[in-house]
């Protein structure tokens, strides 16, 4: 029976792809403040300009390519029952070939109701003012934004809990509640934490192993080690 690699990626995972993160530039994402882009009060203030700003992300979700990190993580299925929970909302997972990813902070590729966050739909092209759903209710984009609920968490929370490894990517562990679910480790599940710029995480029961690589190249070390604990 194989065993269960649990996996939090973040930003840092993608940057190697070409996407872009915010949390070294002053709050900045690909130029736009994230208050006005990624929160409910900017959608409210300026619906045209986040709708603009995810129809460019989309564009650019188009343009990348998985990167080594992601495939890594992918060919670690055959060794490893893996799932993934990531707070990117790109799809380089899934197109890398990994099978069980939960996304906590929502997809680039799907849209959903204003009204109804049950009405979810794949989306691969812009969305625009007049896209309704069935009830003739705007369609937004199918993110979570800062300062509203993750309705994942709760599942993640789950997985989490089974994990006979836990892996975390790419993340600052600065957003939460992303950032808290490593608290749901059981206490003799071993850690393993890739970041190149790795914070000091406190009151931590579990052996941590730590990589200050960036995604691809701490992904090369983690392998080796997990396949040689097996």
């Amino acid at each position: 029976m194989k065993k269960r690699l649990i996996v939090l990626t973040g930003a840092g995972i993608s940057a190697e792809s070409g996407i872009k993160t915010f949390r070294d530039s002053d709050g900045l994402w690909e130029g736009y403040n994230v208050m006005d882009v990624a929160t409910p009060e900017g959608w409210h203030k300026n619906p045209a300009l986040v709708l603009d700003f995810y129809n460019q992300r989309r564009k650019q979700l188009k343009e990348v390519q998985p990167n080594l990190a992601h495939q890594i993580l992918a060919e670690l299925e055959s060794h490893f029952e893996v799932q993934i929970i990531t707070q990117n909302v790109d799809d380089l997972h899934e197109r890398a070939g990994s099978s069980n990813v939960l996304h906590l902070h929502g997809e680039l590729l799907k849209v959903r109701s204003t009204k109804n966050g049950n009405y979810i739909l794949d989306w691969q092209e812009d969305l625009n003012f007049g896209d309704l759903d069935d009830n003739q209710n705007q369609l937004r984009p199918h993110i979570v934004w800062f300062g509203e609920e993750v309705p994942a968490l709760e599942e993640a929370i789950s997985i989490t809990e089974t994990a006979d490894y836990f892996a975390v990517i790419g993340t600052s562990l600065q957003v939460y509640p992303a950032a808290g679910l490593i608290d749901f480790t059981k206490s003799e599940t071993p850690l393993f934490y890739i970041d190149p710029k790795p914070i000091k995480i406190p009151n931590l029961r579990n052996q941590l192993h730590v990589f200050p690589e960036v995604a691809s190249e701490g992904m090369k070390l983690l392998k080796k080690m997990l396949i040689d604990l097996i």
